[in-house]
């Protein structure tokens, strides 16, 4: 018997390949007719990706992994690009590579091919996936809305418009129940130079070519959004797709931070946390300092070094330089400051009861499974669109920010930080209610006749039919 393969073509970045593998293994367990090949392609002189992944491949055999070696002479921009032409750009320079992957997973005539599963990133990708004439489905790691900003696109420029500017007024996008104001667009709305437009009217136009969207939402979330996707290639929301294991490898610091919070009462702390992309400059540290020692709450804030040029933000090796003199010591008694912390395993904590977030969509899926109420500050990508969305799209999060960009002069000062905070802590606000409802939601979407459940039932079905087409 022939197994029916699907090839997975992620980004080489662990947050988007993190859902992609939770995303295969539902598929697993929904079909065993199905078989998984992820084809990963490495950066140059990436190492921790590549750990990473054969990490995976020795815990759950049912995945397979192909490494795609970098290209040296393939890939040279010529010019400065921002990340997200970047990637786009990275992928598309390995599509040989790809196709003869591919051939070789096919030289075994046990195997029929059913179809390409490509990140969002990875869309060029439908090109070898035409060659093979199969279909393709783009994997979304963000949210429906955002993916209805950039299939609007197209339709966008045919009637005369072109790539944002600050100063231009609130717009109108189909997937947004509200005028979405022009500073909670990534940076890459606005950027021609490094061709971050460019990048989102390509994105927006090839997946219109795919034979459906699969996106880590789910319809109790985001209906309105889902709703408006009409005409498109079909979405599917079948998430939330969630990594919610547990290291039992853990770090000193991490066995720490759990001991402490094991020490806390019950829903009294509140979690400081930006992913592990995020940073601050001193001088706005100062002021979240500041904010925290002026409340009554007890918190537990993680921080981490900015970038350098040439490596990516880090722990530091002490705070003493970094934080007010003294805050250590008159916070000792209710908070604790630490590196990376242990996120998922933090907010299934029963001492947290808030969470100031970097608003990436894999912390606010987390967040809302466990019901904790968010505090908005984006950084960077798109997670300024997500912040617009948790507070005035969904009313599921606290405003602190919806524009704040670590690459920008912005000062958010102490007062603003105290009141906000103090805002999230309050049992009587009205947010608090809403997350607690729609963890629920989130956890029935994937019961056995849960909203996601029956969605992946009928995408699977689809995967079959479809290939019966071609």
């Amino acid at each position: 018997m022939k197994k029916s393969e699907l090839v997975f073509v992620p980004v080489p970045a662990i947050g988007h390949l993190k859902s992609a593998i939770e995303f295969a293994k539902l598929l697993l367990d929904q079909d065993e007719r199905l078989s998984i090949t992820f084809l990963v392609i490495l950066p140059i002189g990436e190492t921790d990706l590549s750990s990473y992944t054969q990490s995976l491949a020795a815990s759950d055999t049912r995945i397979k992994y192909t490494m795609i070696p970098p290209t040296h002479h393939l890939f040279q921009p010529s010019s400065p690009m921002c990340i997200e032409k970047l990637a786009t750009v990275f992928i598309e320079s390995h599509k040989p590579q790809v196709e003869r992957a591919v051939m070789e997973l096919l030289a075994d005539n046990s195997t029929h091919l059913v179809g390409f599963v490509l990140d969002m990133f990875c869309s060029s990708m439908i090109d070898v996936a035409n060659k093979f004439k199969v279909p393709s489905y783009i994997f979304f790691t963000s949210h429906a809305a955002f993916l209805g900003f950039l299939l609007h696109l197209p339709t966008r420029d045919s009637h005369g418009g072109q790539s944002f500017n600050l100063t231009d007024p609130d717009s109108d996008f189909p997937s947004f129940r509200n005028p979405v104001p022009v500073d909670s667009l990534p940076d890459a709305a606005f950027d021609k130079i490094g061709g971050g437009y460019e990048t989102f009217h390509y994105l927006g136009t090839r997946f219109q070519e795919s034979k459906g969207i699969i996106v880590n939402s789910f319809a109790g979330l985001e209906p309105y959004a889902i709703n408006s996707m009409v005409i498109q290639p079909t979405v599917y929301p079948i998430g939330p797709l969630l990594d919610l294991k547990v290291n039992d490898n853990k770090s000193t610091e991490s066995i720490q931070i759990m001991n402490w919070l094991d020490n806390q009462p019950s829903k009294s702390v509140i979690f400081l946390c930006f992913g592990s992309m995020g940073s601050f400059n001193q001088t706005q540290i100062e002021q979240i300092a500041m904010a925290l020692e002026s409340i009554d709450h007890r918190f537990l804030w993680s921080i981490r070094q900015p970038p350098s040029e040439h490596a990516a933000p880090r722990d530091y090796t002490s705070y003493e330089n970094v934080l007010p003199d003294g805050f250590l010591s008159r916070v000792r008694d209710r908070g604790m400051v630490c590196g990376w912390a242990p996120q998922v395993e933090v907010l299934a904590h029963e001492a947290i009861n808030g969470f100031v977030s970097h608003c990436g969509w894999n912390s606010i899926l987390e967040s809302l499974w466990y019901g904790v109420p968010i505090a908005t500050w984006p950084l960077y990508a798109e997670q300024q669109v997500n912040a617009f969305v948790m507070v005035r799209e969904l009313g599921l999060g606290v405003e602190l920010s919806l524009r704040y960009r670590s690459s920008g002069s912005e000062l958010v000062m102490a007062d603003q930080i105290k009141r906000t905070l103090n805002s999230l802590m309050d049992d009587f606000n009205p947010v608090r209610e809403r997350v607690k409802k729609m963890s629920e939601e989130s956890r029935k979407a994937l019961t056995n006749n849960g909203s996601s459940s029956l969605t992946l039932g009928k995408l699977v079905e689809d995967m079959f039919e479809n290939i019966k087409e071609t």
